[in-house]
């Protein structure tokens, strides 16, 4: 499903109600909310939205489990670290518990160990099922999401949760929940917006099946929600 909104404003209030519900429901439900974080330019303004009190005040923060989508492998002080942003625009800012915090990076191990533990730590949090209750993306202008980028092995991968690689075009680490992870949660929620995405987006919606060059075509539910969230500039090559 694709819903088209004006500007980003509405796109923020948007995805923070949605934020709001899924965590109320699976409290309600089963006594706690286990999401997936997304890094990235994309999300910033719906995490200080979700800080603010309005927002804090409807959910309960401790019974919330913060997992990620993906990560940059450098250190959590790091300026280019998902967590770090996700700490300085929201979690810095409400009751939720360390031991609730997943961030994906830990110093003294190599990014593929530590990829395997943090599969251990979601199956701690999950069981063996895997699914999240909730699992926000963003998508580049290439049409990558997560870490899953173009061309990579990582879009091969059918058993791992988790993985970790060298991104070479990045001379750097990645580490990443997979596409079959990711299509076991109740609710992926993408967010990408600006006239940048309008090819990829267009592609992806609406174009060949082709995963090599356009890896969001990978995010496909096995039996929850894949709701896009865009702007009308996004969408201006999209008919």
């Amino acid at each position: 499903m694709v819903r088209i909104f004006n500007n980003k404003e509405e796109i923020t209030t948007n995805a923070a109600n949605i934020f709001v519900a899924a965590a109320q429901n699976a409290i309600l439900e089963r006594g706690r909310f286990v999401v997936a974080l997304t890094g990235g330019s994309s999300p910033v303004a719906v995490y200080k939205l979700l800080a603010t009190p309005a927002y804090q005040e409807k959910i309960d923060w401790e019974k919330i489990f913060i997992f990620w989508g993906d990560e940059r492998w450098v250190p959590l002080d790091d300026e280019r670290s998902n967590a770090k942003m996700a700490y300085d625009c929201l979690l810095s800012h409400v009751s939720i518990p360390k031991n609730n915090i997943f961030p994906m990076y830990r110093e003294g191990v190599t990014p593929e160990d530590y990829a395997l533990e943090y599969e251990k730590s979601i199956k701690n949090i999950t069981g063996e099922d895997g699914q999240f209750d909730l699992i926000l993306l963003g998508m580049g202008d290439d049409g990558h999401t997560a870490s899953l980028f173009p061309g990579q092995a990582v879009l091969q991968e059918q058993h791992k949760w988790v993985s970790a690689y060298y991104l070479e075009p990045q001379t750097m680490f990645r580490i990443t929940l997979t596409a079959p992870l990711i299509n076991k949660a109740k609710q992926i929620l993408v967010l990408t917006f600006g006239e940048n995405k309008a090819h990829a987006l267009n592609e992806v919606l609406h174009g060949a099946y082709n995963p090599e060059k356009y890896p969001t075509q990978l995010i496909k539910p096995l039996d929850g929600e894949l709701l896009f969230l865009t702007d009308k500039d996004a969408t201006s090559s999209s008919s």
